[in-house]
């Protein structure tokens, strides 16, 4: 899945398989899929806690790495013979089960569950003997049977009797030769006679030197000796191929035990990788739980090491569920949002594949049907696509396929665009989410979203730190606060002329009230995570629904184009309010206004709103109407209603 690359999912599961010692262990690394029950989950990372336990106590386990075994199997399944490197890679897989049940024997008086595991492979001592008894040193023992024994023995007194006749013969031609000892040539005695000489010695012409001045000639008078010498090592071949084909059929009958140890090898291997990565990453077992929540302290993001200062990433505390089931993170640019939520999502993905993550174990987390996000740039340059149509691509493919069950991420929600019309896109969005009851985290830089998130049950704001003395990110998120802008801040810092920077206060913050929110203060600190500690959602007062709190007459902002407008009617049944904005009348869902400046301190009691609404002919068609009636006097009632 996409998904997992962009969360490096893969890169973590890459790094699994490099403390792996076995290809399919290193394969099967690499092929984790996150458990979709809490079950599962459990199982997978109570065994990581147990491998972990006993590497602490025990060392880092025997595990084999079972190579050309595979091909072992394959010749056994067509009766081929096994050769004597065969036989020997065999050997060296029964002598690691032989340790790694010895290891897994001594990991038992721990009280590592684990540990029993060595009792599921199959004891086969006795092959093991055989084979060692037959091979030494990578090759066939002289005693393997006793007529290789009997052959051998043969073989080196047929050679002594050569040696010495050759001897003989040298030592009465030494004039002839270039040396005094006999030389083995082609596994033949053999004596070395300069070439201007050659004929002077009767014999068979072996083997030249390099350089051509030297001939090694076998001489008559030994002949029949070295014709005997090779019958014998013939009934040598024999009887090792005699050997190596009962070893093969013995093998053979154990193969059925050898492939269940193969197995069990595997997964030892497996999940002792978990082990020594969990080491690794200085990780921990957290709490799996089914409440629908994410509870991280301490957390850090297992690929990011520490900088050249020799400083460590900055740990991160993050809550999630509850009442809330989504954060908006802003803050500056490089400040980490990015950071915090693919961490968020990689630690979740690991926690569910049974890894350890490196965070506090009072952490917590819940078991996810999916994990989705959408983060980086995202362009395609072979699809033509911009950054902005690959964002809603993804996301668009993203909401239809995730569930209530799903964490969903967002980088930069709505970028890429127009500001009114991302803003409005991403406000949709969060409001499809919040629909769905998915948990999902985004970030953005919206001030907008920082509104809806203030003003919307079950969403919270959040922000990334920032030094306004050192003008640096810190990389440490705050829950329950919005992040603010700081590039007016910056710009003051650097020596922009005040009568710019008031200008630019202007036309930012033109028209949007410092009024207070009619979210109450307390739910700003909903989730507000210290590292001891993480706070429960207070009860909100839900007696007025927020559609009904707006009363006809009141002054609105009306986002995202932050027009002011006045309400001309209460919400309908669906939340919709009439705004008459600029003299027309239109419909926008309530989640779309603030409130602006109430109808009270804006108008005396019993005030005439027909003034404000109608038009220039409809006051005067209500003037005459009151006073006569005119044929042909209408009222025109809402007409710019859209």
């Amino acid at each position: 899945m996409n998904h997992f690359k962009t969360l490096e999912f893969d890169t973590i599961l890459d790094l699994l398989a490099s403390y792996a010692v076995s290809e399919d262990a290193k394969e099967r690394c690499r092929a984790i899929k996150p458990a979709t029950t809490l079950e599962e989950a459990k199982r997978l990372t109570n065994q990581t806690t147990e491998a972990k336990k006993v590497i602490e106590h025990v060392g880092s386990p025997p595990i084999a790495a079972m190579t050309d075994l595979e091909k072992v199997i394959i010749l056994l399944g067509v009766d081929s013979m096994l050769t004597i490197d065969n036989i020997d890679n065999v050997m060296a897989f029964l002598k690691s089960c032989s340790r790694i049940k010895s290891y897994l024997k001594k990991a038992e008086y721990i009280g590592a569950d684990i540990a029993f595991y060595g009792n599921s492979m199959v004891d086969l001592a006795g092959l093991e003997e055989e084979i060692g008894r037959c091979l030494y040193n990578g090759q066939i023992d002289d005693k393997a049977t006793p007529r290789l024994y009997d052959i051998r023995r043969s073989i080196e007194r047929k050679g002594e009797q050569i040696k010495t006749k050759i001897e003989s013969l040298l030592q009465a031609n030494k004039q002839y030769c270039v040396d005094s000892i006999a030389a083995i040539r082609n596994g033949r005695y053999t004596m070395p006679v300069q070439k201007k000489f050659k004929n002077k010695i009767p014999g068979v012409l072996v083997e030249m030197s390099n350089t051509g001045g030297t001939c090694y000639i076998e001489p008559i008078a030994v002949s029949n000796l070295q014709d005997e010498l090779s019958m014998l090592k013939i009934e040598e071949d024999n009887e090792i191929i005699t050997i190596l084909y009962t070893l093969t059929a013995l093998i053979d009958e154990n193969l059925a035990s050898i492939k269940i140890n193969m197995e069990a090898m595997e997964v030892l291997d497996f999940i002792f990788a978990k082990a020594k990565l969990s080491i690794h990453m200085k990780a921990t077992q957290i709490r799996l739980t089914e409440e629908r929540e994410i509870r991280l302290l301490s957390a850090k993001h297992p690929l990011l090491e520490s900088g050249q200062s020799g400083t460590s990433p900055v740990p991160l505390n993050f809550a999630l569920g509850g009442g809330i089931k989504g954060i908006v993170i802003t803050g500056p640019n490089t400040g980490g949002k990015t950071v915090a939520i693919k961490t968020v999502g990689l630690l979740s993905l690991m926690a569910q594949s049974g890894l350890h993550v490196p965070a506090d174990e009072s952490s917590s987390m819940c078991i996810f049907d999916s994990v989705w996000c959408d983060i980086g740039d995202g362009q395609s340059i072979s699809q033509n696509l911009s950054t902005f149509s690959s964002h809603m691509t993804n996301i668009i493919d993203v909401l239809g396929r995730a569930s209530a069950s799903s964490l969903i991420l967002f980088d930069e929600l709505g970028s890429g665009t127009d500001p009114a019309e991302g803003m409005g896109i991403a406000t949709s969005i969060l409001e499809e989410l919040l629909a769905m009851g998915c948990l999902f985290t985004v970030t953005t830089h919206y001030p907008e979203i920082k509104d809806f998130a203030l003003n919307t049950q079950g969403v919270i704001n959040a922000r990334m730190a920032f030094d306004r003395e050192s003008l640096l990110p810190l990389y440490k998120l705050e829950i329950g606060e919005a992040g603010e802008s700081c590039a007016l801040h910056i710009a003051e810092r650097l020596g922009m002329p005040q009568h710019l920077l008031k200008r630019a206060r202007e036309i930012t913050y033109s028209g949007i009230s410092t009024a207070p929110s009619d979210k109450p203060a307390s739910e700003g600190a909903i989730l507000s995570v210290t590292p001891l500690e993480v706070k429960d959602e207070p009860e909100k007062d839900t007696t007025i629904p927020r559609s009904q709190s707006f009363n006809v007459g009141d002054s609105v902002i009306v986002y995202p184009e932050k027009s002011i407008g006045i309400v001309y009617k209460q919400a309908d049944k669906r939340g919709e309010i009439c705004v008459q904005i600029k003299g027309k009348k239109q419909m926008v869902n309530h989640k779309r206004i603030k409130l602006h400046v109430a109808a009270a301190e804006l108008y005396p009691e019993d005030y005439d709103m027909s003034i404000v609404f109608d038009t220039v002919e409809n006051r005067k068609a209500r003037h005459l109407m009151s006073k006569r009636h005119v044929e042909g006097n209408v009222i025109i009632i809402d007409e710019d209603i859209k």
